[in-house]
């Protein structure tokens, strides 16, 4: 027989979406289960980006977990684009009078973790074979197994922080569901090393070889990526490789800056763009990368997932506190117009800083000639600033 439990919200997911709401919800009054399919180790040792938008920062100070961020995070008041040799800083600050924070998304999850470990409040790890029912007119129920027994959850509603892969997209019936994809035909091949960045701020390069990015986890930690085939293989690239090939992308002058050293993680990720309408069905809200995903070049993958945890943290809290449904109601609208924005600001990044065209196609000349407009154009350079640093909530 199932071991039974109830909950105000059923979390899907330990990832940062799922225990940002998790923790807000708790300082609503409104108490949830977060479950997660991994164990801690697994989820606090996941490599993920960590550029965070001024809104973010703001949520993650709300959730009462911001001391250490504010204590060991880089704050960056631009950014800057390349271009062969030529290199244009977007002035964040002077343009639209905000900054983002470079703190790495493991670093959030960890100390999300530890709120929520402290308050004593239930996660549960290496839960199996999650399932929803989710009857209309009825509370929902997750059925899950932990450590071999069987167990089920009643809830109000539930949350599907649970990822891309995860069981609650899947969930929602195929006559409602739509998506809409763009497979990109390349990759980012990534390393994470122990040495200085090569730049205060972070470089993003068109180059005639490929995309690069000069990027960083803290004052010791540098993250660099270089554009590659999508059939590329890791053992084709030794370290040695990598920093040369990083050197020629970045140019001249950021290649005298570069510290090598010996990768801690190196892999190959694939680029798309991915949108799942609608964010409810029912008493079910999808959340972060059950609902989307966005190309990394435009850092907006946890930013979007905490802007979903901003509607959904206040629709239910609004729910619990006055009994109303509107922003119940209105989340899959409201968090989407905020997707689709984002989508187009990482879309057009990525096509103006990739190689997709031989030089001499149409396509070539129109990315150059949007490059030095923006170079060139305040008001180009104020849209991409507004655009990073996150546009309102």
């Amino acid at each position: 027989m199932a071991i039974s439990e109830t909950a105000q919200i059923g979390i899907i997911g330990g990832g940062p979406a799922g225990l940002l709401l998790g923790e807000l919800l708790r300082k609503a009054g409104v108490d949830s289960v977060v479950l997660e399919r991994r164990d801690r180790a697994y989820v606090e040792g996941r490599i993920r980006a960590g550029v965070l938008e001024n809104g973010t920062v703001s949520m993650l100070e709300e959730a009462g977990v911001g001391d250490r961020l504010h204590r060991e995070g880089l704050v960056h008041s631009g950014t800057e684009i390349a271009l062969g040799t030529r290199r244009q800083r977007i002035d964040f600050e002077g343009l639209v009078g905000k900054t983002v924070t470079v703190y790495g998304q493991t670093e959030v999850t960890k100390d999300l973790i530890e709120a929520r470990l402290r308050s004593g409040a239930p996660l549960v790890w290496s839960v199996e074979g999650v399932t929803i029912e989710n009857e209309e007119g009825e509370k929902p129920l997750l059925h899950y197994v932990v450590d071999g027994a069987p167990h089920q959850l009643r809830c109000d509603f539930i949350a599907g922080c649970d990822g891309f892969h995860g069981v609650s997209r899947q969930s929602l019936p195929a006559e409602i569901l739509k998506t809409y994809e763009r497979v990109y035909p390349f990759g980012w091949l990534g390393i994470l090393a122990d040495v200085p960045p090569c730049a205060h701020e972070l470089v993003y390069a068109n180059h005639e070889r490929g995309f690069a990015l000069a990027s960083m986890r803290s004052e010791t930690r540098s993250r660099y990526y270089i554009q590659c085939a999508l059939d590329e293989k890791l053992e084709n690239w030794p370290d040695e490789r990598v920093w040369d090939e990083l050197k020629l992308r970045l140019g001249p002058e950021l290649a005298a800056s570069i510290v090598t050293g010996p990768a801690i993680e190196k892999s190959i990720a694939p680029l798309r763009s991915f949108v799942a309408t609608p964010m409810r069905y029912r008493n079910l809200f999808l959340a972060g990368d059950a609902a989307h995903i966005v190309p990394p070049t435009g850092a907006k993958g946890l930013n979007l997932a905490v802007s979903d945890i901003h509607y959904l943290s206040r629709a239910l809290s609004a729910f619990y506190r006055d009994g109303s449904r509107a922003l119940l109601d209105s989340y899959s609208d409201t968090a989407l117009a905020r997707v689709w924005k984002a989508e187009r600001f990482s879309w057009w990044m990525t096509s103006m800083l990739h190689k997709f065209h031989d030089e001499d196609s149409f396509e070539a000349r129109m990315q150059a000639a949007e490059l030095q407009y923006l170079f060139s154009s305040r008001a180009a350079q104020t849209a991409l600033a507004e655009n990073y640093v996150g546009l309102p909530y």
